[in-house]
């Protein structure tokens, strides 16, 4: 069984510790495992034709032995009216705290950066906001906050380098004249980074591009160039139809979605225990890769405990395409097929998510059941009698033996526009630069997500307010309150799964650059120290 990867005798006197997570150290056993993931096109997982006329790419399993927080009564916090006030101390405090971010989450040092490399975005944006805040007061208290160790000189070692701060400087004064309303300077500064920005340039250059994107468009929301009702597509509807070979490609290529999948199906299979039938409901199926994860390591059971059949639940409302799901379903029908693994899929569609009830799951009285939500459950943060309403009925399911939750890990839903623009700056600073890193091979695909649902996102946080502001991010802390305010109760991750995503960067170039962190009973996915997204498990 998958949940034996670790033993019985297992002891923490022969374990090591990497960011607050114990695993298991046994140099042998782990040669053997990475010996055999290396066989496969994508380190621990690679991706086979599926016998579809799509002929889709499915992720395979090889299975071996051993903040801004929750209002009341719910998430959404209130709008507030952006003031003219110029950048307060709160807002200097921000980016202070993304100055020391990395070295707090990793107990490490800051070090002069690579030559050959160049500076890390984390880097760049710390020195761009220190030469923001310098330039925007005598204060001496606010420039101490963002002093680096090492001078400027040492940091920007390249024109390139010095380039890339001057754009986030730029982009951050940018957003101060914004908050200000002093619009005609704001539009000034953007036309000054449109001019060396690029949809296909650099790291910077591309993060920048969209950034400048968006604050064009609250400027003209707020100007009366764009009147509220007249927005642009849903950025929720966006990203839910994005493009299947896009999708598949970030499964392949991005190890952030293999560590969130494997390490949380992983969960599944602890929690499921001996369950002859499983029942999983998925609330976001999309390409179902995850699925066949799942298959796999049911499929690798002994031959004491069989699984007798899997059935799939798949949970979407009318805005999704139900020809799109029933093709999903076919595939992964056809898939369990090879597996010689009795599956059937069902969707339950339902034109508002207040529609849903628990009898139109139609479980068995002797099914292990099992909820798998993955970066879905954000989407309704502006809506949130309809999340309450989902999680009630989730809850109240009969046999449920774990909700698998993998959610971004950003404060961006607050009410104040700096702190929501600073927060967002960050975290998709991080995000594009791990795309570079792991599409280095694929500059379509990393140009259609930046372009589609990335642009889409960044616009939609930073240029939108009230109910048109549909991507709202919030932390792991948030988001406890709220599971437990509508009687979830968190549970351990097991080691096996910790284990899992510890494993899956070893696999890949850029694998050091992953890090991970613990929040409660939470682990946290960052790149380069800056947290990127959570999985946690409830029940």
């Amino acid at each position: 069984m998958l949940s034996n990867i670790f033993d019985q005798s297992y002891t923490f006197e022969n374990s090591a510790n990497l960011n607050g997570f114990y695993v298991r150290k046994e140099p042998e056993e782990l040669d053997m495992v990475h010996m055999e993931m290396d066989s496969f096109d994508c380190g621990i997982s690679f991706f086979e034709h599926a016998t579809s006329k799509n002929q889709d790419l499915f992720l395979d399993y090889t299975p071996y032995d051993k903040s801004y927080g929750v209002g009341k009564p719910g998430l959404a916090v209130p709008e507030k009216k952006a003031g003219p006030d110029p950048f307060s101390s709160a807002s200097f405090e921000l980016l202070n705290k993304y100055g020391s971010r990395c070295r707090r989450l990793n107990g490490e040092k800051l070090s002069p950066p690579n030559v050959t490399r160049g500076m890390s975005i984390d880097m760049i944006i710390q020195l761009a906001a220190e030469k923001f805040i310098s330039s925007s007061s005598q204060t001496s208290y606010e420039l101490s906050m963002l002093s680096h160790p090492y001078p400027t000189p040492i940091l920007c070692h390249s024109d390139d380098d010095s380039e890339s701060v001057r754009l986030v400087q730029n982009l951050l004064s940018c957003a101060e004249k914004v908050d200000r309303r002093r619009y005609e300077q704001a539009r000034l500064l953007l036309l000054e980074c449109e001019r060396i920005t690029s949809p296909q340039g650099s790291t910077v250059q591309r993060l920048v591009f969209y950034f400048t994107e968006a604050l064009h468009e609250k400027i003209d929301r707020e100007t009366g160039w764009i009147t509220p009702n007249e927005s642009r597509n849903d950025p929720i509807e966006i990203i839910k139809h994005a493009d299947t070979t896009m999708m598949v490609a970030f499964h392949k290529e991005l190890p952030i979605s293999q560590i969130t999948k494997f390490s949380g199906i992983q969960a599944i299979v602890d929690h499921i225990g001996e369950g002859r039938k499983v029942h999983l409901i998925d609330l976001e199926i999309r390409t179902g890769i995850h699925i066949t994860i799942l298959m796999q390591a049911l499929a690798s059971r002994s031959s004491d405990h069989p699984v007798e059949c899997l059935k799939i639940t798949a949970v979407a409302t009318t805005s999704s395409s139900k020809e799109s799901l029933v093709e999903t379903g076919r595939r992964l029908e056809s898939f369990a097929a090879s597996l010689a693994l009795n599956v059937s899929f069902n969707v339950i569609m339902v034109q508002d998510m207040l529609d849903l009830n628990e009898s139109q799951f139609e479980i068995d009285g002797d099914e292990a059941v099992a909820v798998y939500a993955e970066y879905t459950l954000t989407h309704m943060i502006g809506q949130t009698s309809r999340l309450e309403h989902l999680m009630r009925v989730l809850r109240g399911l009969k046999n449920l033996r774990v909700m698998v939750v993998a959610e971004v890990e950003a404060d961006c839903n607050s009410p104040v526009f700096v702190d929501r623009f600073v927060e967002a700056l960050v975290f998709y600073g991080a995000f594009f630069e791990m795309m570079a890193d792991s599409f280095k091979n694929d500059e379509k695909s990393r140009y259609i997500a930046e372009s589609t649902c990335f642009s889409t996102a960044i616009r939609n946080m930073v240029a939108t307010e009230g109910d048109e502001r549909k991507i709202r991010h919030v932390r792991m802390p948030v988001w406890r309150s709220f599971f437990e305010r509508v009687g979830f109760r968190q549970t351990e991750l097991s080691m096996s799964s910790v284990y899992q995503a510890n494993l899956v960067p070893k696999n890949f170039a850029s694998g050091n650059s992953f890090t991970f962190d613990e929040d409660g009973k939470s682990l946290i996915i960052g790149w380069k120290g800056t947290p990127l997204s959570s999985l946690s498990a409830w029940n």
